[in-house]
């Protein structure tokens, strides 16, 4: 059974970006012999919120998103990432009718309750000029009927001017945890939703960032002083202001990515910031696979 967390009110989902992961089996998260088409499954039983990765690279379609749904309990939250020709590769004359498609691809989700957010995930060139400004306008209001995050990654972004937007149109503002680079967007702890904060934790390689090979940029292990950065002071801020939180950890390499977001929620029960709600004891309990691998 997935972990299922409240704190002061404010209901916290971590999970991880993505879950068919191969090389998980391997290390340990994953039975051996899971195939891909069970892992979300085993997957559900750990953690009670993904990230869709595969909405990125095509559009969703609605018969195969109603078809996980009913697979999946009903307590289990999806977070899908906006298709990346309306983030990465713009058509100018075809993003609208794409907004559409994706509207109705995705709306299984929307009909059953279990969509968390759609990401868009902006890319590092994104920067702050005025077409850039109008698009992403233009492309929010298309999309406004869908609770909505958007993750800068260009620096000129960090505005108190985009913030104060962003909160007006009740989007959440994604933090995140990256390499402190020239241009990358910094960590922050602002909230523009009062429904929902949203955290991306990419690892902190500095050296392999941008690299091109995301096995070498996503390949980083977080030390618990490093989480620890987050549940003494930016959490708490952020858990205050909004009813629900979502983490995902993107350093899925040698699955880095649910040991580290296994290790954040048992450090935040055993210091008493979160409870865990289905455990049977005052102490809390965590559904672990690497502790039976």
């Amino acid at each position: 059974m997935s972990q299922d967390f409240t704190k002061r009110g404010c209901d916290l989902m971590i999970g991880t970006s993505g879950y068919s992961y191969p090389e998980w089996v391997d290390a340990g998260f994953y039975p051996k012999g899971t195939q891909s088409g069970k892992m979300l499954s085993v997957y559900s039983k750990v953690f009670s919120t993904t990230e869709l990765n595969y909405t990125w690279y095509q559009m969703p379609k609605a018969q195969a998103i109603e078809r996980m749904c009913k697979n999946m309990p009903k307590d289990f939250y999806f977070a899908a990432k906006l298709t990346r020709t309306m983030t990465h590769e713009i058509d100018p004359d075809l993003w609208k009718a794409q907004a559409a498609q994706y509207k109705d691809g995705i709306s299984p989700l929307v009909q059953s309750g279990q969509l968390l957010a759609v990401l868009l995930q902006m890319p590092p060139y994104f920067n702050r000029s005025q077409k850039n400004r109008s698009y992403l306008a233009y492309l929010i209001d298309e999309l406004c009927s869908l609770p909505l995050a958007v993750e800068f990654r260009h620096r000129s972004w960090a505005q108190d001017s985009v913030f104060a937007e962003l909160e007006k149109r009740k989007v959440a503002l994604v933090s995140v945890d990256e390499p402190d680079l020239p241009n990358l967007f910094p960590k922050l702890d602002v909230v523009t939703n009062p429904d929902l904060f949203y955290i991306r934790f990419h690892g902190r390689n500095k050296d392999a960032w941008g690299s091109g090979s995301m096995q070498k940029q996503f390949d980083y292990n977080y030390t618990d002083k490093e989480l620890d950065e987050w549940t003494d002071t930016k959490l708490e801020k952020m858990t205050s202001k909004t009813k629900k939180g979502a983490i995902f950890f993107n350093n899925h390499v040698r699955a880095q990515a649910p040991e580290n977001a296994l290790r954040l929620i048992s450090r935040l029960i055993k210091t008493g910031k979160i409870q865990d709600r289905q455990a049977e004891d005052i102490n809390g309990t965590l559904n672990n696979p690497f502790e039976h691998s």
